[in-house]
C-alpha cells in the first residue's frame, strides 16, 4: 500500500510503498477513507518530546471502511463504515468498559492513517450512521477533545467564555460552550482569518488586538471570563489566562505545549483560580460527538476546509507548517 512517511524530524514526509497491513487475533484492516491533518501531527515531526521518527505513518483522525477481520473478531463485518477511537485500549479493563479508555494499562495512541489502509482493534471502532460521511467520522476525535475539556471545566450555563485561539479545537470548544448554553462565547486569536467560521460555529464575538488582549477581551464579554480555555500551546498564555479570568474562575489548558512555561503563581493564588488540563477523551464523549452531527448540527463540518489526494499530502503538510487560511485538512487516500 501507499503511505505519506516520515523521514525524521524537521524534514518533509515521503510517499513511499509499505506492507499492507494484515490483522492478527483480535485486529481489524480499515481501508482508509478520511484523514485529517492535525496540528499535533505537525508537532510530532518537530519536538522529539513526542516519540516519532523515520518510518512512521501519522494520522490519528481517520475513518474508513472495515476490509479485513482476524480471528476472534465480534461485532464488525466486512464492509462496515467506522470511525476510528485513536485510543488503544484493551477493550475488557474495567476502565475499558467504564469508557476511560486512556486509562487501560495498554494505552496508546492509534497512528496510521497516512495511509491507503490502517490497522486497529474492534473496540476502537464506531458504526457510522447512515446520516454521517467518511468525512464526519474524521472530524469526531477533535470534537471529542474539545467536549472533554468543556466537560472538565465545569462550565455553567450562563458562563462567560473566552477561548484562545482559533484553530479547530478552539473552534469546536466555541461550538459546544454555545450548545450547553454559555451565556457568552468569544474566540480570541492573533488573525482574523477563522473570524467567520467561529461566529458561525457559535462564538458571539471574535478578537484580535495584540496590543491590547486583556482589555479587548474583557469588552467583548462585558466582563471577565468564567471559564478561559487556552487551546494554543505557546507559553505564556496560561499567565495572560490567569489576568483574563474572573476571581475564582477556571483555566482550561488543552493546547499541547511541550516546552517550558513561566507564571506569576501569586497572582493566580490571589484569585484562587481554577488550572484544570484536559487530554483525550471518554468513549461516550466521541459517541456524543458522533450523536451531535447524526441529529442535525451542521456547525462542524465548518471545520474542513480542503480535502486533498494522498500524493497532496507532503506538500500541503509543509504549507500548514505556517498559519494559514485552513481550518482542518483531510487526506482522501482513495482520490
Amino acid at each position: 500500500m501507499r503511505a505519506a512517511v516520515m523521514q525524521g524530524l524537521h524534514r518533509p514526509l515521503a510517499i513511499e510503498t509499505v506492507p499492507d497491513p494484515v490483522p492478527g487475533e483480535g485486529e481489524v484492516v480499515v481501508r482508509v477513507g478520511r484523514c485529517g491533518i492535525c496540528g499535533s501531527d505537525l508537532h510530532m515531526t518537530e519536538d522529539p518530546a513526542y516519540g516519532m521518527g523515520a518510518g512512521s505513518v501519522l494520522g490519528h483522525e481517520f475513518a474508513g471502511e472495515v476490509v479485513a477481520l482476524g480471528k476472534g473478531v465480534e461485532g464488525l463485518g466486512m464492509g462496515d463504515l467506522v470511525s476510528v477511537v485513536p485510543l488503544r485500549s484493551c477493550g475488557q479493563c474495567p476502565s475499558c468498559r467504564s469508557g476511560e479508555v486512556a486509562w487501560c494499562d495498554q494505552f496508546g495512541l492509534q497512528g496510521g492513517g497516512y495511509a491507503e489502509y490502517a490497522l486497529t482493534r474492534p473496540n476502537q471502532c464506531v458504526r457510522l450512521p447512515k446520516t454521517a460521511s467518511l468525512a464526519d467520522g474524521a472530524i469526531i476525535e477533535p470534537l471529542a477533545v474539545a467536549l472533554h475539556g468543556l466537560a472538565m471545566s465545569g462550565m455553567r450555563i450562563g458562563d462567560r467564555v473566552l477561548i484562545l485561539g482559533a484553530g479547530p479545537i478552539g473552534l469546536a470548544v466555541a461550538f459546544w460552550a454555545r450548545r450547553h448554553g454559555a451565556g457568552r462565547v468569544v474566540v480570541q486569536d492573533l488573525a482574523t482569518w477563522q473570524r467567520d467560521r467561529a461566529l458561525a460555529m457559535g462564538a458571539h464575538d471574535f478578537v484580535v488586538d495584540p496590543a491590547d488582549p486583556i482589555g479587548s477581551a474583557e469588552r467583548a464579554l462585558g466582563g471577565k471570563a468564567d471559564v478561559v480555555f487556552e487551546c494554543v500551546g505557546v507559553p505564556g498564555l496560561i499567565a495572560q489566562a490567569v489576568d483574563q479570568v474572573r476571581n475564582r474562575g477556571t483555566i482550561l489548558l488543552l493546547g499541547l505545549c511541550t516546552r517550558p512555561d513561566t507564571f506569576n503563581s501569586f497572582a493566580m493564588l490571589s484569585k484562587e483560580v481554577r488550572l484544570v488540563t484536559s487530554a483525550f477523551f471518554t468513549r461516550q464523549e466521541y459517541e456524543a460527538a458522533l450523536d451531535a452531527l447524526d441529529s442535525g448540527a451542521a456547525e462542524p463540518r465548518l471545520l474542513v476546509t480542503d480535502t486533498i489526494a494522498l500524493d497532496a499530502t507532503p506538500d500541503v503538510f509543509e504549507t500548514l507548517r505556517k498559519r494559514t487560511h485552513q481550518c482542518k485538512v483531510l487526506i482522501d487516500p482513495t482520490a
